[in-house]
């Protein structure tokens, strides 16, 4: 199909909106059309259909460097190699349920002792965060199910404990 679609519409098309157009071929994940002389890039469907394979590669938590991967394979000879980079995201993906299991049974237990507290003064819940072991280290990939902030302290009171 011929260029005839300006970056707006393209966007539009794609689903995503013209930064993450801009921001794709910065990344070198989309190419960035010639300008005609006086003129406005045009793009076509392929540009789109492109842009979508790189929603839909996030959306299954391939990161922009495994996705760049995933198309420089996307000649129909390489379905081996593109194999091997799923099945790893497939071992993280499933780390990180076993991870999210795991504070399920922890928050399942902290929830079960703050309703069975009866009028102590120390909330269970909070009172057991704070004597937790550090988390296990996160997957391979550096992502964490965890919150990405650091860890908080809890505040120093200068009224005695009761």
């Amino acid at each position: 199909m011929a260029a005839t679609l300006t970056i707006g519409r393209l966007a539009h098309r794609a689903g995503v909106n013209v930064e993450s157009v801009r921001f794709y071929q910065r990344r070198g994940l989309l190419a960035e059309p010639a300008r005609p002389l006086g003129g406005i890039r045009r793009y076509d469907d392929d540009d789109a259909r492109r842009i979508r394979f790189i929603k839909q590669s996030q959306t299954l938590g391939f990161t922009l460097d495994e996705v760049a991967e995933l198309l420089a394979l996307d000649d129909g000879r390489h379905c081996h190699e593109a194999e091997a980079l799923a099945a790893g995201k497939l071992a993280v993906v499933r780390e990180r349920i076993a991870q999210l299991r795991r504070i399920e049974r922890l928050l399942t237990g902290l929830v079960t002792q703050c309703r069975c507290n009866t009028g102590a003064v120390r909330c269970p819940l909070i009172e057991s965060l704070h004597d937790l072991p550090p988390p296990p280290p996160s997957p391979k990939s550096g992502a964490s199910v965890t919150s990405p902030e650091p860890r908080v302290r809890r505040a120093v009171s200068k009224r005695p404990r009761r």
